[in-house]
């Protein structure tokens, strides 16, 4: 796929102010700092267009980039950051939740996991989540240039292996640098083959200006 554009949209934390459901999109979101701004803009190939920062938590919205015209990828909030108040961390767990339950024409969850890592428990439980509700989603490893591959491959299948004491069968995975574009053509091109299956929800077939 190529990514001929590129353009934000709309920040909010409301689902019924969100753009209308008539066409695919794909949630990104992992722990806060694992690199999920930079894997947008290295996708889409510009620097600026998802705000990147050294301090953790920083997106606290529900992003809509629109891709090509036709796409969307939503930048949500990360997750697992301590230095924000518990209601304020409730808050956004809630329209997360509310999201990624009730938003009809959402395709898929990149799920980032940093492969320097071993298994986090607080990334097993959010794909043991999606699983009981029935979200499809797909593991995103991230920061694969700051350490061997062989390294990087070991932490996936560990944690491959985790998620296997819950699911069947474990979800499709990319292995993934904003520094060196790894990746980048393996993602685009599951987020094409997706698309290509798309049917529109009912809701906005039958009422376009639904949102």
């Amino acid at each position: 796929m190529l990514i001929k554009s590129a353009t934000f949209v709309v920040s909010n934390t409301k689902i019924s102010a969100l753009p209308a459901p008539d066409m695919p999109e794909y949630a990104f979101i992992g722990r806060s700092n694992v690199g999920k701004s930079s894997l947008i803009n290295m996708l889409v190939s510009q620097k600026g267009l998802a705000k990147t920062s050294q301090r953790p938590g920083k997106t606290q919205l529900i992003n809509h980039f629109l891709i090509n015209s036709n796409w969307y990828i939503v930048d949500l909030p990360g997750y697992g950051y301590a230095k924000v108040s518990k209601s304020s961390r409730e808050k956004w767990e809630k329209f997360i939740r509310n999201y990624l339950t009730k938003r009809e024409n959402l395709q898929c969850v990149f799920v980032l996991v940093d492969s320097r890592l071993e298994p986090q428990q607080i990334d097993l439980d959010f794909c043991c989540w999606l699983g009981e509700c029935g979200i499809p989603f797909v593991i995103v490893y991230t920061k694969a240039d700051k350490q061997s591959i062989n390294k990087s491959k070991q932490n996936m299948a560990a944690f491959n292996k985790a998620l296997k004491r819950w699911f069947e069968e474990v979800p499709a995975s990319f292995l993934t640098s904003s520094e060196n574009g790894l990746g980048k053509n393996d993602i685009l091109t599951f987020v094409e083959e997706v698309n290509s299956n798309f049917v529109l929800p009912d809701v906005a077939a039958k009422n376009p200006e639904t949102e």
